[in-house]
């Protein structure tokens, strides 16, 4: 366990009374529509089961709640009353089951529960339906904000409203709709208000998203992501929105509550499930990844690429791997201009919900914690962010957890005899008396694409300082001492709510909201910046005030709450040359859309206050001369003038960064000069890769040419990987790669009519194409043949056993698709428990295996690499994965099949979708295919992996292999 001194350094196990609650439910009021009594879903409490949460020795954690109170928890908020809302998601992919394998509230709908401690023994005891919608399916979000109740559902925001005050809704409106991702949990996610009163939330990157607020701005999202569900099959990258930009993959967004004014914050997010924001504006948000070892936890900057996918969406991540770089700098394009710093590689695992709690309930050592979620891992992670330049450090450590110690390898096994495991937080929350709430799905696998748990079963847990009870606090809304408690409030939509109360007040409240400006906790004080700045012009002239105030947090509140009114412009050049960097950081990002002309002193200022190595900064000026790189650069060249081989490290970022047309010649004598380090040369190498214009293509074919091998070798893999894409239509590549065809390849054509003739004898044509099977070329035929329907089930019967020893590793792959070949029915649940020989596994897994998958330092990176697979999969679960690989594919790696015009046709893993569509096969080759030569393209149900027994493996074989992967040092 890694923890700070800021938070103690043991932790209490408290075994959750699970038996009590049983007998609790026996006198739950079956009134308003609640379930009636039913007996726990939850197996008997033993010494192992996940009941059990691990805490720091000063906090203790009891059972809140549990079914049949509510069922599958997604998300939650909770009222000013204490009340816990939770969003269900009984329905969530139920596309997966059998009808009747599973719990269902698919008649009508899921639905919002109302949870309740009315008597305040720190345990619930009261449960009822608040709504339940058949426009509900799977919903990931509620915000509860007076009598609103909004709730995310793609493809709809809904606003619930309660007007008499009987928890039940009396008004449904659909705030905003055409989200994508229905039924998906890659979609709508859910809302908060932030300390400036508007709201703020994200969606995940299962779009298209095309959405228009109340004024008819509409936003146009989208990639070249597809599946998840039966529902999610058409999208695509490369949309312009009505701001002129092109939008990206998941995103974080902010509207007015009255529904106008939808703008995106930041994009290119795979699957963040919550956006939460700290009271000084700073945006914190944790995203999932493809390949097991990249989840991030991050300070979001605001219009922040995360750089999941390419800048237009029409590539994943793995089609941009360039040499040499490791799987989370590629899988969020660390090493590209224009993306964020990633923050915390939190590793392995499935994040969820995130809070950022700044009460002093807990202890003042918590103060100023951010927690995220981490389903996968079985644990909640403690972040307490520290400045660092114009951005965040963040030391990762373990709060709580269903286990002593959680482990970085992850460790997964026999999931289903240790019910440990099965805690899967899926959000957490800070109520109005300062506790911390803990919603756990509950299931022994992540997520809905093979849950486990039939039942529905879940559950709340509430974390509080030992030996000392919370309690919630009774707040008058009607009086400004109410509201200034409720502003005070650690509970997000609660402080809203006196927000909201003191701002309709008007300047009459000013010197009361004033003396929180002096209030002992930091975060009472930024809250009275932002309030200050929507109290009319006095309120106003006290946040301008602010602007010169000894206090840099102040300062930052205080430009940022003016940003949020309309009010900063006046002021842009006086902060751009301030002290802090976080203030000189909010400066840059509000140029973004101003002239030139009138941003030219405050980026001047910016420019001239950069050290070259911070990178949130360099992003920010990036945001400030967007549109505008050639005038910026043109100053920077003025302000650090110096031959290409000795720039100084501001130059050389900057030029990385902004890399417009007029620094071509300079970053090509920088890359090619041998005075210059290699890292520097390859960083004006990717600066040339990013620029696109045909005077960049020619300096990189040049350079190609370099004496430099590192600079050569580079060059001529940004030539090959960029003629597919951005250079595809500045040279003539087709004519340059054009390909003869071989004596050899006719003779397979010739062979191809004999085995299509119907007028041939059936032997004749079955020894003909036994003789295709063996060859490259005509393994690739056959393959085609049978795809087309050209060859009938007789010839595919007689050529299987000889296709599947094909030389063409492509071709055996695809085959396993097409071609029948008769093997035993393998058991998963007997293999897992015979004994596992990892020596031969090892052998295995290099014969057979490492053609397509790395692990450690052994295969090739063309399916997903496996070398931290045991941190991902128990047994069971890394079984079913090889034995039906087709049934849980991994995201990204999805198998097409391409049919062009002129009749050729593709196999392999989609790379990149635009004008020019990028498929790499199974032997790791990539395919350049002009969109408009595309005569059919079709997403193929199975997986491009064979299964074993196309491989010619037994039983042991498998338990071997198995052995070997999550036995991995």
């Amino acid at each position: 366990m890694n923890m700070t001194s800021a938070l103690p350094l043991h932790r209490t196990p408290i075994l959750a009374a699970s038996v009590v609650l049983a007998s609790i439910f026996s006198i739950i009021s079956v009134q308003n529509g609640q379930e009636p009594p039913q007996q726990s879903a939850l197996p008997a409490v033993t010494a192992n089961d996940s009941s059990r949460l691990y805490v720091p020795d000063d906090l203790e954690a009891t059972l809140w709640a549990e079914a049949p109170m509510f069922y599958n928890p997604t998300n939650m908020d909770i009222d000013a009353k204490g009340r816990v809302w939770i969003t269900e998601a009984v329905n969530y992919r139920d596309f997966n089951t059998k009808p009747g394998e599973r719990l269902s509230h698919k008649q009508k709908g899921d639905r919002v529960m109302i949870l309740e401690d009315k008597d305040g023994d720190g345990k619930a005891e009261s449960s009822k339906v608040y709504v339940e919608d058949s426009l509900l399916t799977a919903p990931l979000g509620i915000a509860v904000i007076g009598n609103k109740t909004v709730v995310s559902c793609a493809p709809n925001l809904l606003v619930y409203t309660d007007t008499n005050g009987d928890d039940k809704p009396d008004k449904r409106e659909v705030f905003l709709t055409g989200f994508g991702g229905f039924d998906h949990d890659h979609s709508l996610h859910s809302l908060i208000v932030g300390p400036d009163g508007k709201y703020y939330f994200n969606t995940g990157n299962a779009g298209p998203h095309h959405v228009t607020d109340k004024t008819g701005w509409t936003l146009r999202s989208g990639s070249l992501y597809v599946g998840g569900t039966p529902y999610n099959k058409k999208n695509e990258g490369n949309q312009k929105s009505d701001d002129g930009r092109i939008w990206v993959g998941g995103l974080a967004l902010r509207i007015n509550p009255d529904g106008t004014g939808l703008k995106v914050l930041g994009h290119n997010f795979r699957n963040s499930y919550e956006v939460c924001l700290d009271s000084y504006g700073n945006m914190w948000q944790n995203d999932n990844d493809d390949q097991v070892i990249t989840c991030r936890v991050s300070f979001l900057q605001e219009n922040g690429n995360a750089g999941y996918f390419s800048v237009d969406g029409t590539r994943y991540w793995q089609a941009d791997r360039r040499p040499g770089q490791d799987i989370f700098t590629t899988h969020w394009h660390q090493e590209d201009p224009g993306v964020m710093p990633a923050g915390d590689n939190s590793g392995a695992g499935s994040p969820t919900g995130i809070v950022f709690y700044e009460g002093d309930e807990l202890g003042k050592n918590y103060r100023g914690t951010l927690l995220s979620c981490e389903a996968g891992r079985n644990v909640i992670f403690a972040y307490q962010p520290q400045p660092q330049g114009a951005g965040f450090a963040l030391q990762r450590r373990d709060l709580i957890s269903s286990f002593p110690s959680v482990s970085e390898r992850y460790e997964w096994y026999e999931t289903d005899q240790d019910y440990r495991k099965w805690f899967r937080p899926s959000d957490v929350a800070v109520g109005p008396d300062g506790a911390i709430y803990v919603a756990d799905w509950y299931d022994p696998v992540v997520g809905g694409h093979a849950m486990k748990d039939k039942k529905g079963y879940g559950r709340i847990y509430r974390i509080t300082p030992k030996g000392r009870k919370l309690t919630t606090p009774k707040l008058d809304f009607t009086t400004t001492a109410g509201l200034i408690d409720a502003l005070k409030n650690p509970a997000i939509n609660v402080r809203a709510l006196g927000f909201e109360g003191l701002r309709i007040k008007g300047d009459a409240v000013i010197p009361d909201v004033k003396q929180l400006l002096t209030a002992e906790n930091p975060y009472h004080q930024a809250r009275a910046v932002w309030l200050l700045a929507q109290l009319g012009e006095q309120g106003n002239a006290e946040v301008v005030k602010l602007l010169s105030s000894a206090n840099a947090m102040h300062r930052l509140a205080a430009f940022r709450a003016l940003k949020s009114t309309g009010k900063a412009n006046a002021y842009f050049e006086q902060m751009s040359g301030d002290a802090e960097p976080s203030v000189r950081r909010e400066v840059g990002i509000a140029l973004r859309d101003v002239p030139y002309k009138e941003a030219f002193n405050s980026i001047s200022n910016l420019v001239k206050n950069y050290d070259g190595k911070d990178p949130w900064m360099l992003e920010a000026i990036g945001t400030a001369s967007d549109g505008k790189e050639d005038k910026v650069y043109a100053y920077v060249r003025e302000a650090f003038k110096a031959d290409p081989s000795y720039w100084k490290p501001q130059r050389a970022s900057l030029a990385w960064r902004l890399h417009p047309v007029s620094a071509v010649e300079e970053l090509k004598a920088r890359a090619g000069s041998p005075k210059v380090s290699v890292p520097e040369r390859r960083k004006a190498l990717t600066a040339i890769g990013f620029i696109k214009d045909k005077k960049a293509a020619e300096a990189m074919i040049a350079l190609s040419k370099s004496t430099l091998p590192d600079v050569a070798s580079t060059a001529s893999y940004w030539i090959n990987f960029r003629k597919s894409n951005d250079w595809a239509d500045l040279m003539n590549w087709e004519e340059a790669t054009a390909q003869v065809m071989t004596p050899a390849y006719k003779h397979m054509l010739d062979l191809k009519k004999t085995v299509a003739d119907k007028t041939q004898p059936m032997p004749q044509r079955i020894e003909t194409a036994r003789q295709m099977a063996s060859d490259m070329n005509g393994g690739n035929i056959l393959v085609d043949m049978r795809v087309q329907g050209q060859l009938p089930d007789t010839i595919a019967k007689s050529v299987s056993e000889i296709i599947f020893k094909n030389p063409d590793q492509n071709v055996r792959v695809v085959a396993s698709q097409f071609f029948p070949r008769n093997g035993k029915v393998l058991k998963t649940d007997f293999i897992s428990r015979m004994n596992a020989d990892p020596v031969h596994g090892e052998k295995i897994f290099s014969t057979t295996c490492a053609a397509c998958h790395k692990h450690g330092k052994t295969g090739a990176e063309i399916g997903p690499d496996l070398t931290t697979i045991h941190k991902k999969f128990d047994k069971a679960a890394l079984l079913d994965a090889i034995v039906n690989p087709s049934a849980s594919m991994v995201f990204g790696y999805e198998s097409y099949t391409i049919v062009t015009k002129k009749g050729d046709i593709y196999f392999g893993f989609l790379m990149s979708d635009g004008v020019n569509v990028v498929l790499k096969d199974a032997a790791g080759q990539q395919h350049t295919i002009k969109a408009d030569q595309i005569k059919t393209r079709e997403k193929m149900p199975s997986s491009l992996m064979p299964e074993p027994t196309a491989l010619g493996l037994n039983e042991q074989d498998l338990a071997d292999l198995t052995g070997y992967l999550l036995n991995f040092k």
